[in-house]
């Protein structure tokens, strides 16, 4: 009985060889058409290569009549270097370094150009190793538009590029006590958006077209020997500016710039130094006549310009251009008060 047993058991196994080894090379002739529709090397990820490691070595020198994605003798130096401890290293080139990445990076930011324009600043800088395409790739992998014209700029970058030309303007009233009464009287307020020089016109009760396009005028003559003369002027879509008014500055060369509605944040330098003017002076005040409130205006602004500090501006006043020289030495007796309107503004001074 055992005699016959073995042969079957023989039989058995050999007829489950020979299936096994029709479903292998089935497998096999599919991973060949598979492998011919992807051209070039097929790079393997450090997870991959461990599974293919963990299956592979079992099967010993019969790996080479299998494997099909990379070559015998590329998988035998995987097992080798397995064996060492050896960890595969990325594929494809090495990344540039940390820093010139972080430079491409800032030059793209600040400037907003293209990855053309880039690689010229990198070479005027020296740094050559380093091509077109690669600047292009670090764009891509921060998410940064690789085309010059990313967009069309922000109001902050609209104000900083504009800024020493760059003038703002609104209205604002304070009532004064005339012999009819309370009456509100309007006054119209420029500042230069750099140096935070302001120029008030005189009030008036009936800001009608005529007197609007009067005080454009006024500006304009104002302004008329500054270095830098007034090239735009930013104002908010109040009535009172009539189209007389952008007209005098258009025939000048001065392009007027009008906000969108209910913008009042963006023209916030105009609105932080009428809040200033009505704290620091006229709330300060009962205002008696036409004439007490231009006399008050004029005070403030001479003050405003000329002697009190700002922090936009290095904690010094508009019209100081440069520094004082640094001096240390105190002497309490040449520290002098200054005051305008009966002492509510004051300042200090060095003694001449």
């Amino acid at each position: 009985m055992s005699r016959l047993f073995h042969p079957l058991l023989l039989l058995i196994a050999n007829a489950s060889e020979h299936r096994l080894a029709k479903h292998v090379q089935y497998l096999k002739e599919e991973l060949s058409i598979l492998r011919a529709r992807i051209p070039g090397e097929i790079h393997t990820k450090p997870e991959e290569r461990a599974r293919l490691l963990k299956f592979g070595k079992p099967l010993g020198k019969d790996i080479g009549r299998l494997i099909s994605i990379v070559t015998p003798s590329t998988f035998h130096r995987w097992v080798r270097e397995e064996r060492r401890g050896h960890k595969p290293a990325k594929p494809g080139r090495p990344r540039k370094r940390q820093v010139l990445r972080e430079l491409v990076r800032k030059i793209a930011r600040e400037t907003g150009v293209g990855y053309t324009r880039i690689l010229g600043e990198l070479r005027r800088l020296g740094i050559n190793r380093i091509c077109r395409q690669t600047v292009r790739n670090i764009l891509k992998e921060e998410g940064i538009d690789t085309s010059p014209k990313r967009s069309q700029g922000s109001w902050e970058q609209f104000i900083k590029i504009h800024a020493k030309t760059l003038w703002a303007c609104d209205f604002f009233t304070q009532r004064i006590i005339t012999p009819r009464g309370l009456v509100n009287y309007f006054l119209l307020v420029f500042i230069n958006v750099e140096t935070r020089e302001i120029f008030v016109t005189n009030s008036t009760a009936h800001p009608d077209s005529a007197w609007v396009t009067q005080q454009a005028r006024n500006f304009l003559m104002h302004t008329s020997d500054y270095d830098d003369k007034p090239a735009c002027l930013i104002r908010d879509r109040d009535t009172k500016f009539t189209a007389s008014f952008d007209d005098v500055f258009k025939a000048e060369g001065v392009k007027v710039k009008v906000l969108p509605v209910q913008s009042p944040n963006l023209n916030s330098r105009c609105e932080r130094v009428i809040q200033s003017i009505k704290h620091e002076c006229l709330d300060n005040f009962l205002v008696f006549g036409e004439q007490h409130l231009n006399y008050l205006i004029r005070e403030y602004v001479r003050y405003y310009n000329d002697d009190r500090a700002h922090s936009a501006c290095g904690h010094l006043p508009p019209s100081c251009a440069d520094p004082p020289t640094e001096n240390n030495t105190i002497v309490l007796n040449d520290i002098v008060r200054c005051e305008r309107l009966g002492g509510l503004i004051q300042w200090y001074e060095r003694a001449a």
